[in-house]
């Protein structure tokens, strides 16, 4: 039962509702840190998605790893604040770090048990990912929260739909909350996982609060319910201004700003 501490992606989902998604991914999941390694590069300075820095960062701890052990890594620690990535996208990532000599791996014969190939880093690869984690820019984090889009949207259903989809939210985060906290816990068998343990500390009082948001909006619901109809029709079938006095309202919310 043990952790990562060191980098990025999610997993457990039910598909009724889109689930919040809290990453610093943005752009720079498909943007670069420096110029790609090539042949002759003598660098160092490789061209990798996020999730490539995470999987190097996974194997800076120097042991040999296969797949199926990243993703229980990741399972373990990433999926609470970034999200797990999927088998593929571990196979296709370390392929590609073993190209650009980030990597090496090697097929372990296993009598009666199927062979499985591990992977292991390369001095490149700890210098890239060290200077990574030390000098490449850290993006704000990012949010994409399906309930929450759902209430925003909620003149196109009803308050009761919504307050389902807040319930199963609350049940997601709960759920979510108990497996931060579990391995939180057992984040403390070993002082070598010290900083994944603050990562999912963080984690649990995360998930916490997104249970106490969202029974919040519960609330709140009834108010909008009694606000809405109050809206001015304008022979439309969904009473909405029209955007002149989007603006407006901008201008007067901006001067009313302290200086």
């Amino acid at each position: 039962m043990v952790i990562f501490a060191a980098c990025a992606s999610r997993s457990g989902r039910r598909n009724t509702v889109s689930r919040p998604v809290v990453s610093d991914v943005h752009a720079r999941d498909l943007c670069c840190y420096s110029d790609e390694v090539g042949d002759g590069d003598q660098q160092g300075k490789p061209n990798l998605a996020a999730t490539s820095w995470a999987l190097l960062g996974m194997l800076s701890y120097e042991h040999e790893l296969s797949g199926y052990d990243v993703r229980k890594w990741s399972d373990w620690s990433m999926q609470f604040y970034y999200g797990s990535p999927a088998y593929s996208q571990i196979y296709s990532e370390l392929k590609k770090l073993e190209r650009l000599g980030l990597v090496t791996s090697r097929v372990e014969n296993s009598s009666g048990t199927r062979n499985r190939r591990l992977y292991k880093i390369t001095q490149a690869g700890l210098d890239a990912v060290t200077r990574w984690a030390n000098e490449a820019p850290v993006d704000s984090p990012t949010l994409k929260h399906g309930p929450l889009l759902r209430v925003t949207l909620g003149h196109l259903t009803n308050p009761a739909r919504l307050k389902e989809i807040l319930q199963e939210h609350v049940a997601y985060a709960d759920e979510m909350q108990r497996k931060a906290a579990k391995d939180a816990k057992w984040a403390g068998a070993d002082p070598s996982w010290a900083y994944a343990r603050v990562g999912l500390q963080w984690a649990e009082r995360y998930y916490a609060n997104e249970r106490e948001l969202a029974l919040t909006m519960i609330k709140e619901l009834d108010e909008a319910e009694a606000a809405f109809p109050r809206a001015a029709d304008g022979g439309v079938k969904t009473p909405w201004p029209p955007p002149e006095f989007w603006y407006e309202i901008e201008k007067r919310a901006d001067a009313d700003e302290p200086d």
